[in-house]
């Protein structure tokens, strides 16, 4: 009798099933009204000028752009992503950036150099799902941080830094994922100084600075004067572009940046050079301000009517945050309510969104939910939020 095949590494068998996953289904069936994803709007993707982006690397560098390519990236785009990030207040020389398949596998790639299992990291709580899930599979013990409606509390954290002794400190400082919370810049400028008296790494996940259309731009913790040597940049063009193209980009010290650029080649030798090429193309002949400036009051004009909607069908007792940007609303249900308990409900009332428990790291709040404004025009958005409001009042 065959004795069947080995088991999994441990650290596959323990990973839970993925939310964002589960999500994303939910978008399939078209009479749902979902808040649940965390997508750009689709129609307002410049389709016709990144195909005319696609159509002339190909016309004018079709070999090489069908090639193999170095794991760098691409250096006309790693060349314009530097110009953006400099204008910006974050000097950046091209060769401080690693291109990578979306931010997501930057994250993934600074768990892998920087992180030995029973390494501690500090996160907001709660915090991005999937961070959790890449210091979950580095084998790292979590640490969640008090936060408010602020962000992360840095008047507890020189104390939670000498108890605790991070390795790593992560935070989606602008607009995050799932609270839609801005750090305040005292707090961030708190944040380096803590972090380099006591030599802890920094990684600041900024997908979403440059969709902010309300109040006035906070500086990233990057830019700040002493936050060189131990802070971490991570950016995308997934949510400015188009998430399809998968380019993302890592800013590190050299240390980092060869550490992960030695991971990289072994995990996957580059990021897709035709994708590279066309992104570099879009970013040097398009006028991506011009088109972000387009998105960003599209997106103030639906977080309005969330927040709107909300205040009409929410019951009393129910808290949710106003963000100046980005694509998310927290939300607090009133006493006895479980979000991911009454998810099965709202689906069958035509009605999705992701419950708030897997964003925390220790202890979850079952009363909280994310809820996306991004991909909904007012009008569906409204409707959306009346068929929750129905649910909950039920």
């Amino acid at each position: 009798m065959s004795a069947g095949p080995p088991r999994l590494a441990a650290r596959a068998g323990a990973a839970p099933s993925s939310v964002i996953r589960d999500s994303l289904a939910l978008i399939s069936r078209p009479e749902i009204i979902s808040f649940a994803g965390g997508l750009p709007a689709p129609e307002l993707f410049d389709v016709s000028g990144l195909r005319e982006c696609y159509d002339r690397v190909l016309a004018d560098s079709g070999p090489r752009v069908l090639q193999y390519s170095t794991t760098d990236g691409d250096p006309v785009l790693r060349e314009a992503v530097a110009a953006r990030l400099s204008r910006t207040g974050m000097p950046t020389d091209p060769g401080d950036l690693l291109i990578t398949s979306g931010a997501q596998q930057a994250l993934s790639l600074l768990s892998t150099v920087l992180l030995e299992p029973g390494d501690t990291v500090l996160v907001e709580d709660p915090t991005y799902l999937a961070a959790l899930q890449c210091f979950g599979y580095a084998g790292a013990r979590v640490v969640a941080a008090p936060t408010d409606a602020d962000g992360i509390r840095t008047d507890q954290l020189a104390d939670l830094v000498r108890r605790e002794r991070p390795k790593l400190i992560y935070l989606v400082p602008t607009f995050a994922n799932p609270t839609g919370h801005t750090l305040p810049a005292e707090r961030r400028a708190e944040v380096v100084r803590v972090a380099g008296r006591h030599g802890v790494w920094v990684v600041e996940d900024d997908p979403y600075h440059e969709l902010r259309f309300r109040g006035e731009p906070v500086p990233a913790l990057s830019s700040l004067d002493d936050a060189g040597g131990h802070t971490i940049l991570l950016g995308s063009l997934s949510k400015t572009v188009a998430p399809g193209m998968r380019l993302g980009w890592l800013r590190a010290p050299a240390e980092v940046h060869r550490a992960c650029l030695l991971a990289k080649q072994a995990l996957d030798l580059h990021t897709s050079t035709i994708d590279q090429a066309a992104a570099a193309a879009y970013l040097t002949r398009y006028d991506l301000d011009r088109h972000l400036k387009t998105v960003r009051e599209e997106y103030g004009r639906r977080c309005t009517a969330m927040l709107d909607a909300l205040a009409a069908a929410m019951p009393p007792g129910s808290t949710w945050t106003t963000p100046d940007g980005g694509m998310f609303v927290w939300v607090r249900l009133p006493a006895g309510h479980d979000a991911a308990a009454l998810l099965p409900s709202a689906v069958a009332h035509d009605v999705a969104y992701v419950p708030g428990s897997p964003f925390f790291a220790q202890q979850p709040d079952p009363r909280t939910l994310r809820l996306s404004f991004t991909t909904h025009r007012p009008a569906v958005i409204a409707e959306g939020i009346r068929r929750l409001g129905e649910l909950l009042a039920r």
